[in-house]
């Protein structure tokens, strides 16, 4: 019996381990948090979520590999084959074939490697910005303790910039591309939430969603780099450009008694917490918002001030009206039609 209790805990452990090792070859792993700043269960809202992202996959094999596959019979065989191809400068030659020691050797001790100089001929040789920032991906995403994590996810970051300037080309036509760009700002944050880039990201990531009309995320984002980074320079550009975002989602819909008291709260928030050349602007949001919420409510106490209506109704809507907005363009208004109201009940 003892026997095999022992042989059931030796396959269990056996098994674990090798599930392990499975999940780990199989999927890619989350890299080393350099800093220690977050973690990967950390909420980052106004990212894009990864279902609507597509995940990296292990490279396989290529079909017909008897054609199409490397050129050698082994991983440093064919590393050394690459090396010979980047010397002569055959750099698209040697990107391909870098690409095929990968995807046929994936845990020799020359894929890292080989996808690192993958990357880097993409980006410095060849100029193609979009796979160089895959491959960089791909590095950090499947060899996270292979490679210098730190200079890789800065690599990427530097490539995201590229990209924002360069867009996207498609039949040599060159186009801006906002949600590949804003994908790829988010992929750097979410692998290196503690680098020292980070705000400036997320920065960009708001103000990529606001350019492409997407206010209500990028409000989401604004708020959370204030939130993770308070004391960065980036979180006091954010505040001023949340108070112009959120006024301008008020304007642009109808009346809404709770969003326009929410966007009082905020500028009311942000005028004691702006730098003082934001001042003036986050105060002409406040008034405007203030303004809002007094005309419906001076449309409120004209109601009550009709022939269907008791005087004692309309006099006790014009005394709240003033009571709660003093300074509305209306309180001269109010105060006199207040004055006949109660002179008639006299």
């Amino acid at each position: 019996m003892k026997c095999v209790k022992r042989t059931i805990v030796l396959f269990a452990a056996v098994f674990a381990a090798a599930s392990v090792a499975q999940a780990q070859s199989a999927s890619p792993s989350l890299g080393p948090n350099y800093n220690g700043a977050r973690y990967a269960t950390d909420a980052y809202p106004g990212f894009d979520s990864e279902d609507e992202i597509v995940k990296p996959e292990r490279r396989e094999p290529k079909w017909f590999s008897f054609i199409t596959g490397p050129k050698k019979d082994s991983a440093a065989e064919q590393m050394a084959y690459c090396q010979e191809l980047v010397a002569d400068g055959s750099f698209s030659k040697a990107a391909k074939e870098l690409d095929n020691l990968v995807r046929n050797w994936p845990t020799a001790p020359e894929a890292a490697k080989a996808q690192e100089q993958l990357a880097d001929i993409q980006s410095r040789e060849l100029k193609d910005y979009e796979d160089a920032f895959k491959s960089y991906r791909y590095l950090l995403d499947f060899y996270s303790l292979q490679c210098d994590y730190q200079a890789i996810a800065d690599k990427m970051y530097q490539l995201a910039g590229v990209l924002r300037i360069e867009g996207k080309e498609v039949m040599f036509v060159r186009f801006e591309n906002l949600v590949d760009v804003r994908r790829a700002y988010e992929t750097c944050v979410l692998r290196a939430p503690g680098a020292k880039w980070v705000p400036a990201a997320m920065l960009t990531i708001a103000d990529l969603r606001v350019k492409d009309g997407q206010k209500g995320e990028a409000i989401k984002v604004y708020e959370n780099l204030r939130n993770i980074h308070p004391d960065s320079d980036e979180a006091k550009v954010a505040l001023a450009r949340e108070a112009a975002v959120r006024m301008e989602l008020l304007n642009e819909h109808a009346y809404n008694r709770f969003r326009c008291q929410d966007t009082i709260g905020f500028m009311k928030m942000a005028l004691r917490t702006c730098r003082p050349e934001d001042a003036e602007a986050i105060q002409g949001y406040l008034t405007s918002a203030q303004e809002l919420i007094a005309e419906e409510a001076w449309r409120a106490t004209k109601f009550y001030d009709s022939t269907t209506r008791t005087k004692r109704s309309a006099v006790s809507a014009y005394e709240r009206f003033l009571a709660d907005y003093p300074l509305s363009a209306h309180a001269d208004e109010a105060r006199a039609r207040l004055g006949e109201l109660k002179g008639e009940s006299e």
